[in-house]
């Protein structure tokens, strides 16, 4: 018979192949920095598990450009991304597809799966676009509606301070694309970069007036602009793409498990706006639990148990 030593090598071997198994058929799931993608990795990966998937949470993982490398390189297979960056990662931005909510999501749809094997799931039927939300005693006092009051108010002296990510700053279809099609410039002064992607520190920094700030980057599903006293300017010129929320997914990893696109299809297309706004204020402004948040909405919703 063999000895005890050898039952129990034999014993620990098998219990490290399983353990490496489970870990190799697990679903990585990521989501960028901000508040609404904590919100959207929770609600994936909570559906995955409530449908007995195992899951490996890399939530909050970093911004845009950190998450895109990482399910490019294989390092997650999963993450809410917006359809509009598509005009952004295929450098197609000229296309009008891109503004429409339908058109968009068939482009980047049809344009990552040809070149990249990842394969985008339902949208939500929001919009989170890019925008610029500034003090409400601000944009009252001086008549600023939309971005193109700005150009204007600017140049009789308008004093304009934004807080807003790098990302935000630099990418050429975010501030650089406002400043083109408006005709306004902010100087480097005029700027008080934050690291990430949270809206809710740009906003904050708006509402409370830190270092000077009356102006924050925002998006189209925030729901702390309203409540912290900001409103966003409107875009006449619709500059920015519709930013559909959807879930991407490696098709390999699809491939494995692909009841998921059903199982996130219903979700996702309860996510409107309002519901979105809703949802990201309770996070941002009440404080709660991003998970607890998301877990809360699917049992109400009656997504999951």
């Amino acid at each position: 018979m063999p000895s005890s030593t050898y039952r129990i090598a034999v014993l620990l071997a098998s219990i490290l192949l399983s353990g490496a198994a489970c870990a190799a058929d697990a679903v990585r799931v990521g989501s960028k920095i901000d508040t609404e993608g904590a919100l959207l990795g929770n609600l994936i990966q909570q559906v995955l598990e409530a449908h007995g998937l195992k899951t490996i949470g890399r939530l909050s993982l970093g911004n845009t450009k950190v998450v895109r490398t990482a399910i490019a390189a294989g390092e997650i297979d999963i993450y809410p991304e917006y359809t509009g960056n598509g005009a952004f990662f295929f450098a197609d931005e000229k296309n009008p597809a891109w503004k429409s909510a339908a058109a968009g999501y068939q482009r980047v749809k049809q344009l990552d799966y040809d070149r990249n094997r990842i394969v985008w799931l339902a949208p939500a039927p929001a919009n989170n676009t890019w925008t610029i939300a500034v003090r409400r005693d601000v944009a009252a006092a001086n008549r600023l509606e939309s971005l193109a009051d700005l150009p204007a108010w600017l140049g009789k002296g308008g004093r304009l301070k934004l807080a807003a990510s790098a990302e935000f700053i630099e990418r050429p279809d975010a501030l650089p694309a406002f400043q083109q099609a408006y005709g306004f410039k902010l100087r480097q002064e005029q700027l008080l970069t934050l690291a990430g992607g949270d809206t809710s520190a740009t906003i904050k920094a708006a509402a409370e007036q830190i270092s000077g700030v009356n102006a924050a980057m925002a998006y189209g599903t925030d729901g702390p602009v309203a409540a912290l006293g900001l409103i966003a300017l409107k875009d006449p010129k619709g500059v920015q793409p519709v930013y559909a929320p959807a879930p991407i997914i490696r098709a390999d990893a699809l491939a494995r498990q692909p009841q998921i696109a059903a199982w996130l299809k219903p979700v996702f297309q309860s996510l409107d706006e309002a519901t979105l706004q809703k949802l990201n204020a309770s996070i941002a402004i009440e404080g709660r639990d991003a998970r607890q948040v998301a877990a809360n909405y699917l049992k109400r919703k009656g997504f999951i148990k």
